[in-house]
């Protein structure tokens, strides 16, 4: 097997177990403002950056007759909450190993989140394996033009590494990272949540139920 040039990952439901964390995070801080956010809508902000997400959830707050709202009012409400919760998040199986592994072979690795690099921090602290992917564009980083799913992110990683897109596995658990990275030319590796089934992601992603299937 051909390996990659580099590996490109995400962060949020693809080597930590934060998406149910985030989900219930959003849904309370909607609850707080009287809407209850449903599985779909939930499964709609999963991939994007903070401040769209506040957005998106501003809107669907205000459609359903809510109060007329800004996304730092949703945001004072959801940050705290989600605060609490993601230091506890778990590693997702394999993911470990796969960034251990990567290190091993010499195979360059850099992080492509949406999160913000404060978020990043607290999630990350209590997983030290993570320092491994040294080079990292966060949600709030300054050159990064649009969050997923458009391909600045994993444009930006490549560059960042001195590799060609084209060569580079990207990693991704949801719909819009898939979307992000496919776009930036990268093959496509797509974790699947226990929601999701391959049909809803873009054609011609590598689906895997697992990242401990992965041999590099």
């Amino acid at each position: 097997m051909t390996r990659p040039a580099a590996c490109l990952f995400d962060l949020d439901g693809l080597l930590l177990d934060t998406e149910p964390l985030h989900a219930r995070a959003w849904r309370e801080a909607a609850a707080h403002f009287g809407r209850t956010l449903h599985s779909e809508e939930l499964l709609a902000l999963r991939g994007r950056r903070r401040l769209d997400c506040a957005d998106q959830v501003r809107q669907w707050i205000q459609q359903s007759g809510g109060p007329s709202l800004s996304s730092a009012d949703v945001l004072e409400v959801r940050q705290p909450i989600a605060a609490s919760l993601l230091p506890h998040a778990a590693p997702m199986p394999g993911a470990q190993e796969l960034v251990e592994r990567c290190h091993a072979l010499g195979i360059p690795m850099a992080m492509a989140t949406s999160s913000s690099r404060e978020a990043v921090a607290l999630k990350s602290e209590p997983h030290p394996w993570l320092k491994l992917i040294e080079r990292r564009v966060h949600g709030d980083d300054p050159e990064l033009l649009a969050g997923k799913p458009a391909p600045d992110v994993f444009l930006l990683a490549a560059r960042r590494l001195g590799v060609d897109p084209t060569a580079c596995w990207a990693f991704e658990d949801s719909i819009a990272g898939a979307r992000s990275a496919q776009a930036a030319g990268c093959q496509v590796h797509v974790l699947l949540p226990a929601d999701g089934v391959c049909a809803q992601y873009p054609p011609e992603v590598v689906c895997l139920q697992s990242l401990a299937e992965l041999r590099l």
